[in-house]
């Protein structure tokens, strides 16, 4: 069972399409659209600092040969193993989405367990999902310092 559940999840969050498909689904709310877009945007730069410039300066070895056989099909990236793009994308995700709602509640532990799936596969040491979800929280961190969103007032927050 929770093999499949890492598989799926790891898959899924390929090229952040998890979290681009998340902030498509709150910018259907006028309110949230400015969290939305900012976080689409980021997770699209996100992935050029990561995979381009950063995974560039380290040539580490992934856990595991590219001869392994994943039970559940898996796209094997070619990139060095630090950092764990996925990883540093689901924390960067469920900062800049989590903004002033109830949501952080939901998308720090699908961050998590989207960042150990990659741990779970074989793909990435533990190290480099930690590095990653680092990274991926400064980085947020810097976006939202960088390019502030206004805040309405919201009086339960879910919308």
């Amino acid at each position: 069972m929770y093999d499949r559940l890492f598989y799926i999840l790891s898959a899924l969050a390929d090229h952040s399409l998890l979290w681009e498909l998340m902030a498509a689904t709150l910018a259907i709310s006028p309110r949230r659209r400015p969290l939305a877009m900012r976080a689409a945007a980021a997770l699209a730069a996100e992935s050029v600092v990561i995979n381009v410039i950063v995974k560039s300066l380290f040539s580490r070895e992934r856990p595991i040969d590219q001869s392994y056989e994943h039970p559940h099909h898996l796209r094997y990236p070619l990139t060095s193993s630090f950092p764990s793009g996925h990883a540093t994308a689901a924390f960067a995700a469920a900062t800049l989405l989590s903004d002033r709602t109830w949501l952080r509640w939901l998308l720090y532990p699908l961050a998590t367990l989207v960042a150990l799936s990659r741990i779970h596969v074989r793909i990435h040491h533990a190290s480099d999902v930690l590095g990653g979800a680092i990274i991926g929280l400064c980085f947020a961190k810097l976006i939202k310092y960088l390019l502030p969103v206004s805040s309405s007032p919201s009086t339960d927050g879910a919308s």
